[in-house]
């Protein structure tokens, strides 16, 4: 062994040790072992890498080394792989200390704590890649997000009868008691809900006629489909002849508002479709896939989308010039099993106050869902949407404020793992609504994507 050139073995490593800040005097820094230019103190002395590395290996596997010139060397640039034995013994005597010396443990411990510092003090940039897919996304996006409305083709709306809460309350002579019960569920909303759901618990155009007063908020009795179908049949000799002027011609509606709203769903899902095949990601997968992935995220998507459109002080969706209220879902025949969780969910994610691009990745990780029934190639769709989740994390870390971002990207994701519980519930109740007013009132489209047929 003491004829082996200990210098080159074994092969010199980078270390933790490596990272000892250098003085930066202006002054040339010289090797003390050798005369080589110096890096730094290493061990408690001003050597050059070679040197330092000499060292630690010498102490980590000792030994006995001779000195053919009876220990006289003297150690340069050139000659210090020539004799260990004075090279190590003017290490030595310059003050390099063995207990300096890293244990393998320490080194690693090191190392982590380097590379996280440097996550830190580097601001994370998106990458020539990430930046493309975003452009790509954004780009379909615009084509097909119409905030304007003008394209929106539908049978009007029908907001001439009392809001469904108060239908419900002067038909089951609710009491006191069970008022207050449910108004204990509508304060979970924010502070601003109560207001701003209770001026949409009539006709957003005459809110003047409001038998409520103004102080009930519209969850305070959401029907039940049963009780709703009972109480229509009660009314339905009163309302005969404010029915037959109606656009649907529907002697037996029950749910008011639903043609309309039917007509709005087909048109955000025509949306959503064309979104979809303006990526070519998407386009390169099996048909079978694409639809399974479309009818698994559509609802989901159309949430992030009427999100957008969301405005938090009066809980009112603005479609241009449209405007729409939770009771119109009420009238239209959906339960508060859907909407009370749907509700907090719009005022969570409206209030996290994201950027457009932020939306429009959030849509494309819940499409890129490998987990949807039906999905053929998870590998392929999961690697996909991992590239669009780590590109929205990137864009949130380097395009926002440090208090902006405080956890936003968690709680993104916390708000897609939230609409995926109320999709199930959502396909219930269209199916339900369906059977109980059957006809022309969904479009085959929606009836479609809901189905559980591959």
């Amino acid at each position: 062994m003491s004829k082996e050139n200990l210098s080159d073995w074994p092969p010199s490593q980078t270390s933790a040790e490596e990272e000892e800040e250098e003085e930066d005097d202006g002054e040339p820094k010289v090797c003390q072992v050798c005369g080589d230019r110096a890096t730094g103190y290493h061990f408690n002395a001003m050597t050059c890498e070679g040197c330092k590395g000499f060292f630690r290996r010498a102490m980590k596997h000792p030994t006995k080394f001779c000195c053919p010139q009876q220990g006289v060397c003297v150690i340069t640039k050139n000659n210090r792989r020539q004799c260990q034995a004075c090279r190590l013994h003017k290490c030595q005597s310059i003050g390099m200390l063995k207990e300096l010396i890293m244990s393998k443990e320490a080194v690693e411990k090191r190392r982590s704590q380097i590379r996280r510092n440097r996550m830190f003090e580097e601001p994370p940039v998106l990458s020539p890649q990430q930046e493309a897919v975003i452009q790509e996304l954004f780009n379909a996006h615009e084509k097909t997000f119409d905030v304007t409305f003008s394209h929106f083709q539908f049978r009007p709306i029908d907001r001439d009868l009392n809001p469904m809460s108060v239908w419900n309350q002067t038909a089951s002579g609710q009491s006191a008691k069970q008022t207050g019960r449910i108004n204990n569920l509508s304060s979970s909303y924010s502070t601003s809900t109560s207001t701003s759901l209770s001026s949409s618990s009539c006709s957003l155009e005459d809110e003047e006629d409001r038998s409520d007063g103004g102080k009930n908020t519209v969850f305070t009795t959401l029907p039940d489909v049963a009780d709703l179908t009972t109480d229509m049949e009660e009314k339905k000799e009163e309302e005969e002849e404010k029915k037959e002027g109606r656009s649907d011609g529907g002697k037996n509606t029950v749910f008011t508002t639903l043609p309309h709203i039917a007509d709005l769903t087909t048109y955000m899902i025509q949306n959503i479709i064309n979104f979809a095949k303006g990526l070519p990601s998407f386009r390169a997968l099996a048909i079978d896939d694409q639809i399974s992935l479309l009818k698994g995220a559509m609802f989901e998507m159309m949430q992030i989308r009427f999100n957008m459109m969301f405005n938090v002080k009066t809980g009112i969706w603005e479609c241009g010039p449209l405007t729409y209220c939770m009771d119109d879902a009420v009238r239209a025949g959906f339960q508060r099993h859907l909407l009370d969780p749907l509700m907090r969910f719009h005022y969570t994610l409206r209030n996290l106050q994201l950027q457009e691009v932020e939306y429009v990745l959030m849509q494309a990780i819940s499409l890129f869902s490998p987990d949807r029934p039906g999905v053929i190639n998870h590998g392929v769709i999961d690697s996909l949407q991992e590239k669009l989740a780590i590109a929205l994390k990137v864009h949130i870390d380097s395009k926002r404020a440090k208090p902006e971002k405080h956890l936003l990207y968690p709680k993104i994701l916390a708000c897609l793992t939230e609409m995926r519980t109320m999709n199930e519930e959502y396909t219930k109740q269209v199916l339900q609504i369906q059977d109980i007013q059957p006809g022309n009132s969904f479009d085959p489209l929606i009836l479609e994507v809901v189905s559980k047929d591959p």
